[in-house]
Formats: structure tokens, C-alpha cells, sequence
């Protein structure tokens, strides 16, 4: 049985690469603009293009019904802006998040903003990351978060002199501050690794 797995869209950019990134894995995508239909799929994706504010207007009042869903155990995974969202607020500001996550995002320490480019991951054992060693992802973000509790964070990054959280997750929810679809092999290996645990 394939996979089929709802891109939540919040009418911010374009998401065809992270698409053909799911479906090079097998899996069926189908994007949604009503997160409330999106709950229906058999794993969700929040994509990480556009502001917390348009993500927070998109959610449309229905954020207690996705942590509900996240709480009952709906696989997801947050990438950039969809990781952020999962947290209950943001110093970009836009409105609350989902508040999956307790914690905050805030703006990224350095002198040189947005963050654009490569960067090392310093990866723990979670199984995201299983075939992916020294890994080093593509970052596209200005805010960052910033979890009350660090045994969420599954991975680490380093900008300027500014340490976060480059992935986390709780239960069957990961989030990765980088972008997997746009960081080559080891990124779309990410993904893969993320609908095999989500069909589990």
C-alpha cells in the first residue's frame, strides 16, 4: 500500500522540489490549503517556505485539531518555517503556533542575516538520520528554535557563535531547520528515512 502523505500548503511559495523529493521515495503526495483535510493523510509535511505569520494565519483557528492529531500520534515532519510552526510562538510574530513543541523561535544570532548555505549537522541517533553520516545540509532561515526542553533536539548546527537546534522531535513529529529536499543525496535519504518510520 503506498504512502500517502499531505503537503499542508500555506499559499507561500512553490513546493515542487520538496514534492518530487517525496515521491523519488514512493510515496503519493497530495497538497492541501485546508489543514483540517490535511489531517486525512497518512503523514503530514509542513513546508518550510514563507513567514510563521502566513503559516499561523493558515492554520486557520484549527491548530488545537493538528496537535490533537500529532498527539494521537499523526506522523509529520516540520521542515524550516513547518518546524517553527510546531512551536507555540515566534519573535517574527504572525500569531500562535501549533504548540506541539514547548518553546520559542527566535532570531538568529550573527551578524550576517538570513543564514544561506551549507552547514554542518552533529547528528545524535535518531533513526532520521539513519545512512546520513557527517552530514551537511542547506539552511535558508533567519529564526531559529529555541526548545525549553533540549531533550527534543536530535541534532545540532553552529552559526557564527550561535548554537540551535537543527532538528528535534517528539513521538512520531521530527522537525529539521534545514532543508532535506534541497540538501542532495543525504537530504533525500532524510526523507526516505522519514516515510519508512512514518508507514511503520
Amino acid at each position: 500500500m503506498t504512502l500517502r502523505v499531505g503537503v499542508f500548503d500555506y499559499g507561500a511559495g512553490n513546493l515542487h522540489s520538496l514534492v518530487k523529493a517525496i515521491e523519488v521515495s514512493g510515496a503519493s503526495t497530495q497538497i492541501f490549503t485546508d489543514c483540517r483535510e490535511a489531517l486525512s493523510a497518512d503523514a503530514l509535511v509542513l513546508p518550510g517556505v514563507g513567514s510563521f505569520a502566513t503559516a499561523a494565519r493558515a492554520l486557520s483557528g484549527a491548530g488545537d485539531e493538528m496537535r490533537e492529531a500529532l498527539e494521537d500520534g499523526l506522523p509529520c515532519l516540520g521542515i524550516c518555517l513547518g518546524m517553527q510552526i510546531l512551536f507555540e510562538e515566534s519573535d517574527e510574530g504572525g500569531g500562535p503556533g501549533i504548540g506541539f513543541l514547548r518553546g520559542r523561535v527566535e532570531r538568529l544570532q550573527g551578524e550576517i542575516v538570513p543564514h544561506m548555505g551549507w552547514n554542518d549537522v552533529a547528528t545524535g541517533g535518531d533513526p532520521l538520520f539513519a545512512d546520513t553520516p557527517d552530514l551537511i545540509a542547506y539552511y535558508a532561515n533567519s529564526y531559529v528554535c529555541r526548545p525549553r526542553d533540549e531533550d527534543s533536539v536530535t541534532a545540532w548546527s553552529e552559526y557564527e557563535d550561535d548554537r540551535f537546534a537543527a532538528a528535534v522531535r517528539r513521538g512520531r513529529c521530527w522537525g529539521t531547520q534545514f532543508h532535506p529536499e534541497k540538501s542532495s543525496r543525504p537530504g533525500l535519504r532524510i526523507i526516505a528515512n522519514f516515510l519508512k518510520e512514518a508507514a511503520r
